[in-house]
């Protein structure tokens, strides 16, 4: 048995990759190391990986390698994390995060769907939601007013999704991830974001007075749900993945003030028509189905990338 981690040298995607490894399992990595922020980050994290895995520089869209792949590495499990993401940037790249996130997972499961794999586990997200009024954010809404492209291009996907389950009774399992935090983060994300302002007593531009909501996971948390779905074929089934209690921006940069024993320097300003209200994951569903149980509250994960900052970044950053 050998599981796929496309992705697999990214933040989420490595964290799993280790925890296979780990479990003693047999994994197979793919990713493209782009540029979509630094890749250097990337390979380090597969140069981790490489110590006891193969890891394959390739595009899921290039249907030929991704057979080989399937082919030579007896592939029965796929948990496909690559594609493209941040809702603001692809406001004005729609067509390549259709291609991406779309045609790319299309694609994917059209070749595993022509071998013995057990579960393919597909990798959403909370902003298929959009600006819904239910709340907490529920697996039977009906997400069809996505705010860009990145979240209709993944909802666009978990339709494919379910039409490979109808007709070559692919399981699917589709994760809707909410704001995945944590050590060695991606840079482009606001928990890192922060901590760089903070330090470098620049601005930090915060949407509607700092009363946008977000349900914060911690990324262990969330690895031990992809874990747990690759573990149980579910035929087709949508699963929120996300800790289950939002925080106010405000509120969030208030715990980093207190963390770094520094005052952030604020800028309010309108929220992007992009930007939903609030994010709040009912994980109701995943704690019935994948047993899921995240452990690390708000306070104790972002304590936890201080302090990976503190060992990691900090060093480079006073050395400049």
């Amino acid at each position: 048995m050998t599981t796929l981690i496309t992705g697999g040298a990214g933040f989420v995607g490595s964290r799993l990759a280790h925890r296979l490894i780990n479990a003693g399992e047999s994994i197979v990595i793919l990713d493209n190391f782009n540029d979509f922020y630094d890749p250097a980050i990337k390979r380090a994290n597969a140069a981790a990986i490489s110590k006891n895995a193969p890891v394959i520089e390739g595009d899921i869209r290039d249907a030929e390698l991704v057979t080989k792949i399937f082919k030579e590495h007896n592939i029965t499990r796929v948990a496909h994390l690559a594609g493209l993401a941040n809702v603001r940037k692809s406001i004005e790249f729609g067509d390549l995060y259709a291609d991406v996130n779309t045609t790319g997972a299309v694609k994917l499961m059209n070749i595993a769907r022509q071998f013995p794999v057990s579960v393919f586990v597909q990798i959403s997200t909370s902003s298929v939601y959009g600006q819904t009024t239910h709340i907490p954010f529920s697996e039977e809404d009906n997400p069809d007013r996505p705010l860009s492209p990145y979240p209709a291009s993944k909802r666009a996907a978990e339709l494919f999704a379910y039409t490979y389950y109808e007709l070559h009774k692919l399981n699917v399992t589709v994760l809707r991830l909410f704001n995945v935090y944590g050590p060695n983060g991606r840079p482009d994300m606001m928990p890192l974001r922060t901590i760089e302002a903070i330090l470098q007593e620049k601005p930090i531009t915060v949407y509607d007075e700092g009363k946008l909501e977000r349900d914060w996971t911690y990324v262990d948390d969330t690895v031990a749900g992809i874990a747990a779905a690759l573990e149980r074929p579910l035929g087709y089934s949508i699963i929120n993945l996300g800790y289950g209690s939002p925080i106010s921006l405000n509120e969030f940069i208030r715990i980093y003030e207190e963390l770094i024993g520094k005052k952030a320097i604020i800028e309010y300003a309108p929220a992007p028509a992009s930007e939903p209200r609030i994010t709040y994951c009912n994980n109701s569903r995943a704690r019935e189905l994948l047993g899921f149980n995240p452990q690390v509250k708000i306070n104790e994960g972002l304590a936890r990338t201080w302090a990976w900052y503190q060992e990691h970044k900090l060093p480079t950053l006073n050395a400049r």
